[in-house]
């Protein structure tokens, strides 16, 4: 067998097979952030992500907006937890005939992001190599009350997603804000029961939260805001990269939710979690099919 026929998804419950964990994890492989054992009340989270050229990104697109993406995917995912970042280590592999101003500008990205966001660059690495890869290792934190993970789903649950979906093709996957302040005013006033970002696409990442809370899902078509630079809806809800935000809590909640929402990002109820497993799909038309939570991987 190779890594292709394996599969991402596949090869990471592979390699978490053999891992033994200390007391310090609270939360290992398997989630948006590994979650450790911190101070007093809060946890420690870690997360990490690598971009790579002409996978992730293409040069054209100029050093500043891939230093800003290569950030801003890792606090997303720190918002998907709940938290907020702390520290960040930057590690870069790029040719040696480079042009030293547009790593100036990948840089300038950076310390952008992480002005916004107030996190710490405090290190890294560097090394040659054919093309530009640039992994972000970042740090955060969390109250312990506040924390969110994949898989506290519960049937009855309602849905929600922020923002729209699809229109990567179109750069949003560049230039997009993490939805920490979102994430951090739903946690502190409401009880989220899972929460994830979208990366690798609306159904796939859905399909990680049924998988881990043991439930599954029935979306409405009419209610999934597809963004107008998306192909269609097929590919806005398998593409990725949007980095929005999907989570569930009690159907209870959704109106208090609704009336409270600060901000002008939009928020809509996307669909609720059911007891069988499974995600479905009801159309604008009434039919409805049974889905496979596939989108982005990366083999």
């Amino acid at each position: 067998m190779i890594l292709k026929d394996l599969g991402e998804f596949n090869f990471i419950e592979r390699i978490s097979k053999g891992v033994k964990l200390s007391r310090q994890v609270v939360k290992g492989i398997g989630d948006d952030a590994a979650v450790l054992r911190g101070t007093g009340k809060k946890y420690t989270l870690f997360t990490s992500d690598m971009l790579v050229e002409d996978r992730h990104f293409y040069k054209r697109a100029g050093g500043y907006l891939i230093g800003k993406k290569a950030l801003s995917s890792n606090v997303s995912d720190i918002a998907a937890m709940g938290g907020v970042p702390g520290a960040c280590v930057v590690s870069l592999g790029v040719p040696p005939s480079l042009n030293i101003r547009f790593i100036d500008e990948l840089y300038r990205g950076l310390r952008d992001v992480a002005r916004k966001y107030k996190v710490d660059l405090v290190g890294g690495d560097t090394v040659t190599s054919k093309k530009i890869i640039i992994n972000v290792a970042l740090l955060g934190e969390v109250e312990k009350k506040n924390l969110v993970l994949r898989s506290g789903a519960s049937e009855g649950d309602a849905i929600f997603l922020t923002g729209d979906i699809g229109g990567a093709q179109k750069g949003k996957h560049l230039n997009f804000s993490p939805r920490l302040e979102e994430s951090r005013f739903l946690v502190k006033n409401f009880r989220i029961h899972s929460m994830i970002d979208v990366s690798d696409g609306l159904l796939a990442d859905l399909g990680h939260i049924l998988k881990q809370s043991k439930c599954g899902a029935f979306l409405y078509e009419k209610n999934i805001p597809v963004s107008r630079h998306a192909k269609d809806f097929n590919s806005a809800v398998r593409d990725g990269e949007d980095f929005e935000l999907v989570f569930t809590l009690s159907a209870r909640e959704t109106k208090r939710l609704k009336k409270t929402w600060p901000f002008r990002v939009k928020l809509s109820r996307i669909g609720r979690v059911c007891k069988q497993r499974g995600l479905f799909l009801v159309r604008k038309n009434g039919k409805m099919e049974k889905l496979i939570p596939e989108g982005y991987r990366h083999f």
